[in-house]
């Protein structure tokens, strides 16, 4: 298949307005110049949008605890990790959706032969009940993480490797968060749309919103702007800057649908935008409406179709609306949509530098977030 013809291209705005940000955003500011002072990370980025205008867009600290080491400003482009399942491989699939290529209750079986195929004939059955839905909702039974790394050496070894995972769990029964679910979705994807998912992304996505600072494989030329995610000892034995920290997706080439994107905090601001302005220029209001909303099963569950939604706790924080959705990196990335506010967060880390250890960033995130809603609705 062929992309449709596509409306003219006009980057979508979000007006700079962060002229008194260091006094309106002042308690969320020191909370996250404290995180790197206690060594949360070594620096972040932040991008509040509100009302359609960027009301704040901020670096904190460096690229890493050397003193020496760059300053992050506001438009560092991170590496975003699983914000790529929300950003590239959702957004790819409602467009595909909204043309009426792709159908949501469509068999995996059918749009991915192989995972029923190269399976054990006991565990076909199973296999077979898995819907496109479910790798979106992470319903699929399949399991959160498996390090297909240490046995898969190229691309079409690690898809093979992923479409042979065995079920966690029964199809539908639970929701767990899944990178080998969002791996096969991204190889459903490229088949539809008979390109690749980067490709795909950088035209109909990132260059349509005018994210000039949003790419899954970064031009070499700017690789050392970006700060380093780890001083990996074990797997590439190197320190990780300017490719993906995931050795999964690593291996896949820095190309997966559940991680490999770069991205600056502005720019994810702008796709924040396109969302709360119901889709616009991408998307049809329904199709967004459709994909943000919390699913009705398993029962129990916080997920939306490729986003989640506040659960309690949330990363979130405690005050953002029930209709909220958002997604975070494993890198220490986040981004949180209030519709009902008209609100977005973006919080870009590196709590992974120099090894992936710090967890701080999970208390540190819904304060951040709760002082920045404070900030905007107070008089």
């Amino acid at each position: 298949m062929t992309a449709l013809d596509q409306s003219p291209h006009v980057p979508l705005a979000l007006v700079p307005a962060y002229d008194d940000q260091q006094h309106r955003f002042a308690r969320a500011f020191a909370i996250l110049r404290d995180a790197v002072k206690e060594q949360a990370f070594p620096g972040a980025a932040l991008a509040v949008g509100y009302k359609g205008k960027l009301t704040a867009s901020h670096g904190f600290g460096r690229f890493t605890y050397d003193s020496d080491a760059p300053p992050i400003k506001r438009e560092t482009v991170f590496d975003i990790a699983s914000v790529t399942k929300a950003l590239a491989t959702t957004t790819m699939a409602m467009i595909l959706f909204e043309r009426g290529w792709l159908k949501l209750e469509a068999p995996v079986a059918q749009l991915l032969p192989e995972f029923v195929s190269l399976s054990p004939p006991h565990q076909r059955p199973k296999r077979e009940a898995v819907t496109v839905r479910m790798l979106l909702a992470h319903s699929s039974g399949l399991p959160a993480y498996e390090k297909l790394f240490e046995y898969a050496h190229d691309r079409k070894q690690l898809l093979r490797a992923a479409m042979t995972t065995p079920l966690a769990s029964a199809p539908g029964t639970r929701a767990d968060y899944s990178d080998i679910g969002f791996i096969l979705l991204g190889e459903i994807l490229e088949r539809i749309a008979g390109e690749p998912l980067d490709q795909f992304a950088q035209r109909e996505i990132f260059d349509r919103l005018g994210m000039a600072r949003t790419w899954f494989i970064p031009p070499l030329e700017l690789r050392q702007q970006i700060p380093p995610t780890e001083d990996d000892r074990t797997f590439r034995k190197r320190i990780i800057q300017g490719e993906v920290n995931d050795e999964n997706a690593w291996v896949m080439g820095g190309i997966s649908g559940h991680a490999g994107v770069f991205a600056s905090a502005p720019d994810l601001a702008l796709f924040a935008e396109c969302l709360l302005n119901g889709g616009a220029p991408l998307l049809k209001p329904a199709t967004t409406a459709l994909f943000t909303r919390r699913e009705e099963s398993p029962h129990g569950t916080s997920r939306a179709l490729g986003w989640d939604t506040p659960s309690q706790p949330s990363s979130s924080g405690t005050q953002f609306s029930a209709s909220s959705y958002g997604h975070l990196g494993f890198t220490g990335t986040s981004l949180w949509i209030d519709p009902k506010r008209h609100l977005s967060v973006t919080l870009l880390t590196n709590r992974t530098w120099p090894d992936r250890r710090p967890q701080r960033i999970k208390e540190i995130r819904p304060l951040v977030h709760d002082a920045i809603v404070e900030a905007i609705e107070r008089k």
